[in-house]
């Protein structure tokens, strides 16, 4: 962008410059002189007003296309995330599964203890009992 200011300003410059030596060593009359003058701003404003057309386009489209780039990598990017997500759900379902048959396991085997040490009777189921 710098480089396309420095174009810019270097065509203008040029122009200015080559209109004031041309009117400078023309051998014409005042009034043909400053037709050629007339000219050659013309076609320095022409040739300006082409370039800053062509630099306005240009940063336009790169706008543009950063835009877009943008939101293609946010869009990648809020995708990804949304299957890491559903990636880390499935995984704590899955590990609280597992974890709801070990409580069942557990419990089942409590109370299979805890009859058995009834099923004994006396002091020992009680002092058992006071131990769990």
């Amino acid at each position: 962008m710098a480089n396309t200011g420095s174009t810019l300003l270097a065509l203008v410059t040029g122009a200015a410059i080559g209109a004031g030596l041309g009117m400078l060593y023309a051998p014409e009359s005042g009034e043909e002189t400053r037709k050629k003058i007339r000219e050659e701003s013309d076609r320095a404003q022409k040739n300006f007003n082409k370039k800053y057309k062509e630099t306005s386009s240009n940063l336009s489209e790169k706008a543009k296309k950063a835009r877009f780039d943008f939101e293609t990598r946010l869009e990648e990017t809020l995708s990804s995330a949304s299957y890491k997500a559903d990636d880390i759900l499935t995984a704590m379902e899955s590990k609280l599964e597992e974890l709801r048959k070990q409580n069942a396991k557990l419990q089942k085997d409590a109370k299979n203890e805890e009859k058995d040490t009834q099923g004994q009777g006396g002091s020992k189921g009680k002092a058992n009992q006071a131990i769990v």
